[in-house]
């Protein structure tokens, strides 16, 4: 199999930086380690962290009881006056007729606007849940970015590995320089990252102090939440921002745009 290698269209030193600061976040629909839902801490977490753009995966939308029927991505977007697009991997009728749609999958917010969206369903085993590609293409101060957030199954090696095999596929040769973040439910050795690693960068490996590991909240010792990088993002730092909010632990890096 030839692998498409992700690189830019055209030398970074050709154009201007801008400064681009990113996280990443399995809030859990909400629901801390702590068993506390409240999406407000989640929104100051995101608020402190200074992030342009953020990628959430667990994220419900008039799911059910768990999360109170709240529209979480809407919530965030009003809340943290940011731009938003959801991506509903799972997508089920209301329990009464006329109610909204029951979802559940990621979303992205965004200070600068999104200018198109997509979500691909990734590959399904039959004992799994599905999954997407969301891609968003942001216009920051002039420069386009493309934006990828997933979050890969649990609970299979071998879909998780069709899975990022696919993700490659779908962000090919990039246009734009591109960052792909998310929950990806394997650490860096595994077969799968490397897939993954072998056309985007590890922005954790290069700037990242400390291990990075992000799950369990309370006592993390896996790192499995991800932000990778194409040619025209310089990478400056990484954190794991410590707190309860949620299962998972944030991912925070600060980026050179061209």
């Amino acid at each position: 199999m030839v692998v498409p290698t992700v690189a830019a269209a055209q030398p970074a030193a050709a154009r201007p930086g801008r400064p681009l600061t990113v996280m990443t976040y399995n809030i859990h629909h909400g629901a801390g380690i702590d068993g506390v839902l409240d999406l407000e801490r989640i929104a100051v977490l995101i608020q402190k962290s200074g992030a342009d753009v953020v990628g959430l995966q667990e994220v419900d939308r008039h799911w059910d009881v768990r999360s109170n029927w709240v529209d979480q991505p809407a919530w965030f977007a009003k809340r943290l006056k940011m731009h938003y697009a959801y991506a509903a991997n799972l997508d089920l009728p209301p329990l009464n007729p006329g109610e909204p749609r029951r979802q559940y999958g990621t979303a992205i917010l965004s200070r600068y606007p999104i200018k198109d969206f997509t979500n691909t369903l990734l590959p399904l085993y039959p004992t799994g849940e599905q999954r997407g590609l969301a891609v968003a293409r942001i216009k920051v101060r002039g420069a386009d970015l493309r934006f990828a957030n997933t979050h890969l199954t649990s609970n299979n090696n071998a879909e998780r590995l069709e899975q990022a095999q696919k993700v490659v596929e779908l962000l090919g040769m990039a246009k734009v320089p591109t960052l792909l973040v998310g929950d990806l439910n394997a650490t860096p050795d595994a077969l799968e990252i490397k897939t993954l690693t072998a056309v985007l960068n590890d922005t954790w490996t290069e700037v990242g102090d400390g291990p990075g590991y992000t799950i369990e909240a309370d006592n993390p010792t896996k790192r499995i939440d991800f932000q990778l990088h194409s040619q025209g993002l310089t990478p400056r730092s990484a954190t794991v921002p410590v707190t309860l909010a949620s299962d998972h632990l944030p991912v925070v890096a600060s980026f050179i745009l061209y």
